[in-house]
């Protein structure tokens, strides 16, 4: 055995037997630790792993829709027949990872999937490449987000660039070319770049929202011009300046339906597929659009791509229903304006008269400053009539927001699991309800319906 394979044996003994004792003694899912001390046992670790695996590894990064992607795509890789190691808890940064490789590996250093699907961090994303070597790197979008801790969009993007500039030369990039962010970064990969992008007016913006994170060309500075806005700065545009546009799409999405069930027309070529979700919201359009993207990218088939795209099911907190108490509950992640709006959106489109929970928290995971929530178009919330309440260590700041949007909450509880007891015990009898929550409250939230048995812990989802 090379001292390689020896440092890896024992980086992966450690791993396992700490991810073990950690499930043993109900700590937690072992998502984290397990890799952070194996990597300090062998800083090679994921890279050493990751070169075993014969089919190569697949890279999702984006701000939003990573862990939906990632885990549509999983299932089709898993479907082929591919044994697939996968972060599938969403722990994204590379303690998260080597945690996911650890899991997937033997005691003798050697893995035994065949392909990896992982979702990584903005900031992680150099590291990830670096050490994973992927054959396929997904980019879905860059929004403003925790910007206490990545900074403004240009400093993700400089990140991001490095990153593209490290892939090996014969991998291949799926990119959402209605980012034109995104477009840009990967001009340099244009002959072995994939593109999807929506193209259904039915689905678009009156015009940029307020909360729109890209204006200006990438390329010369002057400004977009947007034929048609889906989401956030997302949508075709052209620049007034110089010539840079939306690319021609790999994949195209006409006919959206973006309410549940999801359904998009999706043209490749010179071939139409039909893709359905359990998924809504036209966020989930993109989301479904790049598996299916990516999917034939690695040369999946096409019925197969529908097939399983159709049975995918919601990761955790990502439109995840749960019945409490007699009520039939949809949770919603919401972590910066972008998404927070497309939440609100699907809430309207849904058209259900739910009464709404807006959990907020401000730990170092979701970002200390809460300030991105005055960016927020909360008062398209009036359009429901319903009652909202609000949570969380930050809840206050909320309901100060909504009434500035001319929407008085109902309730201001305390905490987050309190806040949601008291929420549920308000509820008319078999009521529907929305639960919008930032990442830890969405983590605290979760555990709690867990331990009753109303949901099962994330990790193991």
């Amino acid at each position: 055995m090379t001292t390689m394979r020896l440092r890896a044996s024992a980086a992966t003994t450690v791993g396992r037997v700490v991810a073990w004792a950690t499930r043993r003694l109900q700590l937690g899912g072992g998502t984290a630790v397990p890799g952070f001390l194996a990597l300090l046992v062998y800083p090679g670790l994921l890279d050493e792993l990751a070169r075993q695996l014969p089919h190569g590894t697949v890279i999702v990064a984006g701000t939003n829709g990573k862990t939906t992607t990632a885990r549509a795509l999983a299932a089709l890789l898993q479907a082929s027949g591919l044994a697939v190691v996968h972060n599938r808890s969403g722990s994204n940064l590379p303690r998260g990872i080597a945690s996911a490789f650890v899991d997937g590996s033997s005691v003798t250093g050697r893995i035994r999937g065949e392909i990896a699907v992982v979702e990584v961090d903005e900031f992680a994303l150099p590291t990830a490449v670096g050490a994973l070597r992927p054959r396929l790197l997904v980019l879905l979008n860059l929004f403003r987000d925790q910007l206490d801790r990545y900074g403004e969009l240009e400093t993700v993007a400089q990140t991001w660039r490095g990153a593209l500039a490290a892939l090996p030369p014969d991998a291949l990039v799926v990119v959402n070319a209605d980012d034109p962010v995104l477009t840009a970064l990967t001009e340099p990969l244009s002959e072995r770049r994939w593109t999807f992008g929506l193209d259904d007016p039915t689905v678009a913006l009156p015009a940029l929202p307020h909360a729109a994170d890209w204006r200006l060309c990438p390329r010369c500075g002057e400004a977009l011009t947007y034929r048609q806005v889906f989401l956030g700065h997302l949508g075709i545009y052209q620049c007034t300046g110089c010539s840079f546009s939306r690319p021609p799409l790999t994949v195209s999405g006409r006919s959206v339906a973006s309410v549940v069930p999801l359904r998009i027309e999706a043209v490749a070529g010179t071939s139409t597929i039909t893709l359905e979700s359990q998924l809504a919201g036209v966020y989930n359009a993109y989301n479904v659009l790049a598996a299916a993207t990516a999917g034939l990218a690695l040369g999946l088939d096409q019925a197969e791509i529908v097939r399983v795209l159709g049975s995918v099911e919601a990761a955790f907190g990502r439109q995840e229903r749960v019945t409490c108490d007699g009520h039939e509950l949809t949770l919603l992640l919401v972590k910066n304006p972008t998404g927070f709006n497309e939440a609100i959106r699907l809430l309207v489109l849904a058209q259900q008269r739910c009464p709404v929970l807006i959990l907020i928290n401000d730990l170092d995971a979701d970002g200390r400053d809460v300030s991105w929530l005055w960016d927020v178009d909360v008062e398209k919330l009036r359009a429901l009539d319903v009652p909202v309440s609000t949570g969380g260590i930050r809840g206050g700041e909320m309901a100060l927001r909504l009434e500035y949007a001319g929407i008085e909450p109902v309730a201001q509880h305390r905490g987050v699991v309190e806040a949601f007891d008291r929420w549920i015990a308000s509820l008319p009898p078999a009521s529907c309800g929305w639960v919008l929550a930032t990442y830890t409250a969405m983590l605290e939230l979760r555990r709690a319906l867990a331990q009753r048995g109303l949901l099962p812990s994330f990790w193991a989802q």
